[in-house]
């Protein structure tokens, strides 16, 4: 059975933080992180506001912006996250719960900033075997909650913010074939950890509830296997490149965009991103930047989407979708 996204829907916390908020707090300045970043503003999760409640409002904003799309019939949730309310229950139940989707089926997956695609993937797979016919995918992150902000090298990058897709059957396949993998050697490279077991690949790292990250080797790696997995994923599906309209890279930082789009060829304005006014909100970023162009008229029906998430782990997954 075939498969295509019918809606996408996004939300993102309403509380701004520009760059002007780490001038503050540690020794940096705009020009500083815009030049290396990309980003000049993010947004910050309230308080009392967690993964659950962004995932929430944002299948609301779906139900609202797509018009005929309703979600009584959600038969399965899945959901993205490396920030989750709690590591129990999954915070896909509290979204079944906070929605009123009492027969949809309930997973979190953790693939950092690949793992949208990763649920786009799985998705396809449950309609594929024809067991399942409604299903929301979601990226969400509360990243705001979890950063260390005395590292002034990571600090001013995350976001918070949530992104959902649709997933139903289809006449003819509008979700393509799409590449996964991870290269588990790179796992202290890029971590978030409350275990008291603190050792990754027989070496210890600090277990203290923060992201920790080398930022100039997931830069290196990021560049060299993103390049390699769009090739791959054109093979597999007899494509060229120039039969994309867009490409949505994972937002981590507008520098690894441009050095993709100059190690592939392509133009920088087919390279779609939410790094600028989001900053890197992980698994939200690939769905948040879909929006930003959805908004600004630049997808229409009929358009092929190459989307391709990359981050902790080190972990990837890419897929070609049409609109």
């Amino acid at each position: 059975m075939n498969s295509k996204i019918t809606a996408i829907g996004v939300y993102a916390p309403e509380k701004r933080i520009t760059n002007a908020y780490f001038e503050s707090i540690i020794d940096t300045n705009d020009e500083w992180i815009v030049t290396r970043t990309g980003i000049r503003e993010r947004r910050f999760a309230a308080d009392d506001q967690f993964t659950s409640d962004l995932c929430i409002q944002a299948a609301k904003n779906l139900a609202a912006d797509n018009k005929g799309v309703t979600l009584d019939d959600v038969d399965f949730i899945i959901v993205s996250t490396t920030t989750a309310d709690q590591v129990m229950p999954n915070t896909a139940s509290q979204i079944q719960n906070g929605l009123g989707m009492q027969n949809a089926g309930c997973i979190d997956i953790m693939a950092a900033c690949a793992g949208f695609v990763y649920g786009l993937v799985l998705a396809k797979g449950l309609v594929a075997a024809g067991t399942h016919k409604k299903i929301l995918v979601f990226g969400a992150e509360t990243l705001s909650k979890f950063t260390d902000y005395t590292d002034r090298t990571s600090c001013i990058l995350f976001g918070d913010g949530a992104g959902v897709a649709l997933v139903e059957p289809s006449d003819r396949s509008k979700l393509f074939n799409a590449v996964t993998g991870a290269d588990g050697s790179h796992g202290k490279d890029l971590y978030l950890s409350q275990s008291s077991n603190r050792v990754i690949n027989g070496e210890y790292i600090e277990a203290n509830g923060k992201i920790h990250q080398n930022g100039k080797v997931v830069f290196k790696w990021a560049i060299q296997t993103v390049s390699a997995r769009i090739r791959e994923l054109l093979a597999k599906n007899n494509m060229q490149l120039s039969d994309l309209d867009w490409i949505i890279l994972h937002s981590a930082n507008m520098r690894i965009i441009e050095g993709v789009a100059t190690e592939i060829g392509c133009p920088i304005e087919k390279m779609l991103s939410s790094i600028e006014y989001y900053g890197n909100t992980s698994s939200a970023s690939i769905p948040l930047a879909w929006n930003i162009a959805r908004t600004e008229g630049k997808i229409k029906p009929g358009n092929k989407i190459l989307m391709l998430g990359f981050g902790g782990g080190l972990t990837f997954a890419g897929v070609i979708v049409e609109v």
